[in-house]
């Protein structure tokens, strides 16, 4: 197999049994949906595992293996830190805190959104309208961002870049047809199916890699005689490796406070780590399991999906800058972003193209681990689809009409859901053009971010409290609104490149360009700032009621 690309014979084989599974899963939800809520919710349509497989398919995007796998390559094995956060927040906590009192306070509200859930726990139409509005300008940037990336590897691996339009637009309308018909039924099984392939793609992949180095030991030991032998004791230029102060080498964390561990710290492992609590997409599946029990049941499949995905890209993308050493001469970032004039979102799909290339059916498990990509791509799109369909559509519409008088109670329209997500999904398309480079990873901690600081809060004292305070809520979702993005624009330089507000207001990228805080991530400003501000206007208003029924008592 040439290094070049792929063979499309191979490809275009796995490509078409691909497609389709995935327009027969499609028509399967098209036929099992009859109303309204099967399509937004699909409650009690799907079991434990396809509910597991299903939200670890759409939380582990094109951004776990290509985007955090080239961060990986980058800055070493730190990042695997994320993959204990994803497991503890995004799977235990998410499930076992988080899972059965959303499933609970959906049923008994008939809510079918996330943003429905919040507005009705709170009997609040602002709080609604609130977060879907936030869901609709923030969601399509994720979804461009995936998009983009899995393009991206497409058309890099098969050589086909001059492509690159026609394959965006393919992926994009594959994915409208069977969400746009089938709903959150198609969705779900078709992330279980995509689910599995990427499971399988991976654990080769991983296998691959160690068996190239002669072991587990052996990797990581040549890994770490890297950085100790070539570039550590020589004073290595840290820019060149796509590094700031502080770092250490590839098997080791960087130095406490430094720009790069605020950078890892604050902006890869918190930011996804803690944000994966308050995703609107993976809220929905909680909602419509059958019974607390199908969740828990849920949560051990899960596990072992995500720690097989996580666990290999991030391994894998540290160990690739031993192999591009060997065989280049350079590390994976410089030798991609170097010689090749790449970003670090190709590190990953050009090592699995160069160490397949000498091996027995190499053309095949590059065929795979390329459909696992395109299936980590769309399995989370197409639920970020849903979910923005659903905020437009189904959210906004009905405070709409409501408001006009027009109608009483939720909207029923499930043309009106398809309608705006054949919109949305021309929007993500157009997003695909507009952004940087290399923006998978940080596009995925933006999101995750600004709706962990602006709803995690609110979101938790909804669930667990018996008499939930609108006011306090509002009062917190506002503070973490205006504080992360503040930050986000005019602060951390990581995340000024998706509005440059601030250099178009002061002409430089970022306020202070050489303090520590450019290298801080919003979310570890706001979420504290948003937290203090739900528990002091709490206690506040709970002094205002209780002072305001102690008034006519003394009467």
């Amino acid at each position: 197999m040439a290094s070049n690309g792929v063979d499309l014979t191979v490809f275009g084989v796995m490509t078409v049994v691909f497609l389709a599974i995935t327009l027969i899963l499609g028509w399967y939800g098209y036929k099992n949906t009859r109303s309204n809520e099967e399509f937004l919710l699909g409650r009690n349509k799907a079991g434990p595992v396809i509910i597991a497989l299903s939200y670890g398919a759409t939380f582990l995007s094109a951004s776990a293996v290509i985007g955090f796998g080239g961060q990986a390559a980058v800055h070493g094995m730190s990042i695997m830190w994320l993959c204990l956060l994803n497991l503890f927040v995004g799977l235990i906590v998410a499930f076992l805190i988080f899972g059965g009192p959303t499933r609970r306070k959906g049923r008994e509200l008939s809510a079918s959104t996330y943003a429905d859930l919040l507005g009705k726990i709170f009997k609040s139409k602002g709080i609604r309208a609130f977060t879907a509005i936030l869901i609709i300008v923030m969601m399509p940037i994720y979804a461009a961002a995936v998009l983009k990336g899995g393009v991206n590897s497409l058309a890099v691996i098969t050589g086909l870049t001059e492509y690159y339009d026609y394959i965006l637009i393919a992926l994009a309308v594959v994915v409208a047809i069977y969400v746009v018909y089938g709903g959150i039924i198609a969705v779900m099984y078709n992330d279980a199916f995509q689910a599995a392939i990427m499971f399988i793609g991976m654990a080769v992949i991983l296998v691959t890699t160690y068996s190239y180095f002669g072991g587990v030991t052996a990797g990581n030991e040549a890994l770490d005689s890297l950085w100790n032998t070539t570039f550590g004791q020589a004073g290595a230029d840290l820019g060149s490796l796509g590094v700031q102060e502080g770092f250490n080498g590839w098997t080791n964390f960087s130095d406490f406070g430094s720009r790069e561990w605020l950078t890892v710290v604050t902006t890869f492992l918190l930011g996804v780590g803690i944000g994966a609590l308050t995703q609107p997409q993976l809220a929905v599946r909680f909602m419509s399991a059958k019974n607390d029990r199908d969740l828990n049941k849920s949560l051990i499949a899960g596990s072992i999906f995500m720690l097989v995905i996580v666990g290999s890209a991030y391994t894998v993308g540290a160990l690739s800058n031993v192999y591009f050493f060997d065989m280049h001469g350079e590390t994976a970032f410089g030798y991609v972003s170097g010689q090749l004039g790449l970003g670090t979102d190709f590190i990953i799909p050009q090592f699995i193209l160069e160490i397949f290339a000498g091996i027995s059916f190499g053309d095949f498990f590059v065929s795979l681990f390329l459909l696992s990509l395109v299936c980590a791509a769309i399995s989370t799109i197409s639920a970020l689809l849903h979910t923005i369909g659903a905020a437009g559509g189904y959210d906004l519409y009905t405070l709409w009409k409501n408001k006009k008088g027009h109608m009483t109670g939720d909207s029923q329209s499930v043309n009106l859901n398809r309608a705006f997500i054949v919109i949305i999904m021309v929007l993500t398309v157009v997003y695909c053009y507009l952004m940087p480079s290399d923006i998978i990873a940080k596009a995925t901690s933006v999101f995750m971010g600004i709706t962990a600081a602006a709803l995690l809060p609110a979101y938790f004292h909804g669930l667990y409290s018996k008499n939930p305070c609108r006011k306090a809520a509002i009062c917190s979702m506002t503070v973490g609104t205006v504080v992360y993005l503040f930050f986000a624009l005019f602060i951390n330089t990581s995340t000024s490149v998706f509005l440059p507000v601030c250099e178009f207001i002061t002409g430089q990228s970022v306020l202070f360009p050489d303090s520590i805080l450019a290298c801080t991530d919003a979310l570890v400003i706001a979420l504290p700032l948003s937290i203090v501000a739900m528990v002091v206007s709490l206690m506040y208003f709970r002094y205002v009621e209780a002072r305001s029924e102690a008034i006519p008592a003394q009467h």
